[in-house]
């Protein structure tokens, strides 16, 4: 059975090296990092009480256990947070959601009306529940079946994955860190361990990035994009929690007005709408079908 607490800790310990909290680093080491002795020493805690941590027993511990815990391994906030779910599952148990989430009409009506913007609503497991036009078009969620829209599952998966992420390590990173997050929060939860499952198998690259056990939350940043129309795009992209609805994000793609991707950004929703002919498809797939020439 994996043992998600140690294989985090262990990882976090990994990464310190004695010299940088001021211990002595001569001598042969048998593990890389700091060893479990040293952490309970700076910790001000016992052995065997980080000994049952690294073990998933710390369910009781105190948070200012965990938080000198923390502030040894270096975890940041997010981190910190993984920590405590990992080690309480219980305090997620009662958010659990079972199936594929379902998106209120009101939010899917906003999305039509951002017309000028690329917008989608990330869900539990990194499904993609609800998008707009212009998501659409850049994107291609219709391009697959409902429920199989995936953000994790079209980045380790789709074979145009790679061309349409020119930065596409970082999009891999990404994503399997913000996945390792809601797995500790919802350890039980038998959709998100079987599409772990799947990617696990079907992908080296995944494998490889879980094994790190990185954890980030998905808030705001930049992200490149390259449409078989108009070429690559640069965006910024920010995360808005909807309120009333658990663990669902608005996922926004941002630009300057009148940068060159606002510019490509346009073409390519006038291009969506119909164009001068009106009979243009929807979707990378369809655009890639048609055989277009990049925009610029």
């Amino acid at each position: 059975m994996e043992n998600t607490v140690g294989e985090f800790l262990r990882s976090r310990r990994a990464r310190i090296q004695p010299e940088e909290v001021g211990l002595p680093s001569h001598g042969r080491r048998r593990v890389q990092g700091l060893r479990r002795e040293e952490v309970a020493q700076l910790a001000g805690v016992s052995v065997d009480y980080y000994i049952r941590l690294e073990q998933g027993r710390g369910a009781s511990a105190s948070d200012a256990v965990l938080d000198a815990v923390g502030r040894v391994l270096r975890l940041d906030e997010v981190e910190q947070a993984h920590l405590r779910d990992l080690l309480r599952p219980a305090r997620a148990a009662g958010r659990a959601v079972r199936g594929r989430q379902q998106v209120r009409e009101g939010v899917r009506l906003l999305l039509e009306m951002m017309d000028a913007v690329p917008a989608f609503v990330l869900g539990r497991r990194m499904d993609v529940l609800a998008w707009n036009g212009l998501a659409d078009a850049l994107l291609g969620f219709s391009g697959q079946p409902p429920e199989e829209c995936n953000a994790a599952r079209h980045v380790f998966l789709d074979p145009g994955a790679r061309d349409c992420y020119p930065q596409w390590e970082a999009v891999a990173a990404e994503t399997v860190a913000y996945l390792r997050l809601d797995a500790g929060r919802y350890p039980d939860d038998r959709r998100l361990s079987a599409l772990v499952g799947e990617l696990s198998v079907r992908s080296q690259e995944f494998r490889r990035l879980w094994a790190d056990h990185q954890v980030r939350e998905k808030t705001h940043g930049s992200k490149l994009i390259r449409h078989p129309l108009t070429g690559t795009l640069s965006f910024g992209y920010e995360t808005l929690a909807i309120a009333g609805a658990a663990d669902q994000l608005l996922i926004t793609f941002t630009t300057p007005a009148g940068s060159p991707t606002a510019q490509k950004l346009a073409a390519l929703a006038s291009w969506t709408a119909g164009g001068p002919a009106g009979s243009a498809p929807r979707g990378r797939a369809a655009a890639a079908e048609e055989g277009s020439a990049p925009l610029g």
